[in-house]
């Protein structure tokens, strides 16, 4: 089947190369979306890969300690049956301790009765010796009156008088023995007195002991049981840890490859992202080579207008050179000094006093020229914006993003378009291009940029935006 020839219509070469530049312009804008979406892709990409980077890190970590656990655990489990079975040979110690104490508070019991039998041994004694004593006076006194009755006699009454002499002897030391006796059998009486009160505390402090040792016993019990279970639960958690090794040992292999899977995934959306940064480059070729060749007219006036501003700032420029408002040194400073505490970062550099009092001027009715026009902000050739457009040159507050969108000026745009755009040398350049807006918020635009020269040195870019 042949195929039919393609039917091309009357349109003029001029009218082609219209089309040919919108279409360019076009397809530009789609490169610069699919791109800003793959730089996106990547980014996540990337933050997903550092996530299961660091779970990966994280589950090898918990297997670690997973296992560290076990180890405790099992430790745990022998020593708990150590200590039960330390527990129960001192319950065995206490239950014999049990048995002594309860033998001493009958022994004690035994010798308190004894004591209490006693008592009235003594005192029967305590009674006879007294009758004793009194037996040795009385006698005493015989051998007394019969002494006298012998002496009353005379010679005759003297053999009566020697048995007087020795029947009072014998009183006098049957006296003396019967006082040592009472002594005796009152000392042996306090002893016993003694005795018996410290039998009965002897008997209160085994009593208190028995309690103690029951109430110990009954605790040691408790702690025996306690720790029963605690050994028992120690098990099962040990067999629960060993159990949940096996489980994060399998994860182990299956996180490295998802992790394998994002990194070569991550590495294919840089790459694609790479070749799109190289249609972006082609598309915008293309759309400035059509412009030069007047294939544009949208565009064209924006180019003019663009050029007449960077003209009209390289020539405030030199004149703040030739008035000596600035030094040359000056003008051209790179030494950037970042604001502390900034976010965004914003910087200063020594001709930001001279740009604050001569772009706003010159940049500010740029605004003006077409209700599509974003902004107008000269740029160096690193890419630093020092004085912006009012609306863009708030202070800064405490939200980030709402730092992005509007607090735009002393900062560093060195991406691809801000650092094409400051060093540009081309008598124009237009770029396609997201600009970030903060907050997750991307607007499309076209980046006009033409350059800016002072006393034939290249100082950088004044960049017109515009959305399409």
């Amino acid at each position: 089947m042949k195929s039919e020839p393609i039917q091309h219509s009357d349109i003029p070469a001029e009218g082609r190369l219209n089309r040919v530049a919108k279409t360019a312009s076009s397809l530009g804008r789609e490169i610069v979306a699919v791109a800003g979406l793959l730089e996106q892709l990547d980014a996540d990409g990337k933050s997903h890969l550092i996530a299961f980077d660091r779970l990966d890190q994280d589950a090898a970590h918990v297997i670690q300690i997973n296992s560290v656990v076990a180890e405790s655990l099992q430790a745990l489990v022998l020593s708990v049956d150590s200590a039960l079975i330390g527990l129960t040979e001192s319950l065995k110690g206490l239950d014999g301790a049990s048995d002594a104490a309860g033998d001493m508070v009958s022994v004690s019991a035994a010798m308190l009765n004894r004591a209490f039998d006693i008592q009235p041994v003594l005192d029967a004694v305590k009674l006879n010796n007294d009758q004793i004593l009194t037996i040795a006076t009385q006698v005493n006194m015989l051998a007394i009156n019969a002494k006298i009755e012998a002496a009353h006699a005379g010679e005759a009454g003297r053999g009566f008088s020697v048995v007087a002499d020795a029947i009072n002897e014998l009183s006098r030391r049957t006296g003396a023995a019967a006082k040592d006796v009472t002594q005796n059998v009152a000392n042996l009486t306090d002893w016993l007195v003694q005795t018996q009160s410290d039998t009965a505390r002897l008997a209160e402090v085994i009593t208190t002991m028995i309690e103690r040792g029951e109430a110990a016993q009954t605790a040691a019990i408790d702690s025996t049981q306690g720790l029963r279970n605690a050994g028992d639960q120690a098990r099962l958690l040990n067999e629960d840890a060993a159990a949940a090794s096996a489980k994060f040992a399998g994860f182990a292999p299956a996180f490295a490859g998802i992790t394998q899977m994002l990194r070569q995934g991550a590495l294919g959306t840089e790459k694609a992202a790479q070749h799109f940064g190289g249609l972006i480059e082609s598309a915008e070729l293309l759309v400035q080579d059509s412009v030069v060749l007047r294939g544009s007219s949208a565009d064209s006036r924006f180019i003019t207008e663009a050029q007449r501003v960077a003209k009209a700032i390289s020539t405030a420029f030199e004149a703040g050179l030739t008035q000596g408002q600035i030094s040359i040194a000056d003008l051209f400073d790179t030494t950037y000094r970042e604001i502390p505490g900034s976010d965004p970062r914003q910087h200063m550099a020594r001709f930001n006093n001279f740009t604050d009092r001569v772009l706003p001027a010159i940049q500010e009715p740029a605004l003006e020229f077409d209700k599509r026009v974003v902004f107008c902000a000269a740029v160096d050739r690193q890419g630093y914006l020092p004085t912006h457009n009012q609306k863009f040159a708030q202070p800064q507050g405490e939200d980030p993003a709402w730092n992005v969108a509007n607090c735009r000026n002393r900062r560093i745009f060195d991406d691809r378009v801000g650092l094409k755009a400051g060093r540009n040398v081309e008598p124009f350049l237009l770029q396609v291009y997201r600009r970030d807006m903060g907050g997750g918020h991307f607007e499309m635009m076209k980046d006009l940029s033409a350059p800016i020269t002072v006393k034939g040195r290249h100082w950088g870019g004044l960049r017109l935006a515009y959305r399409f």
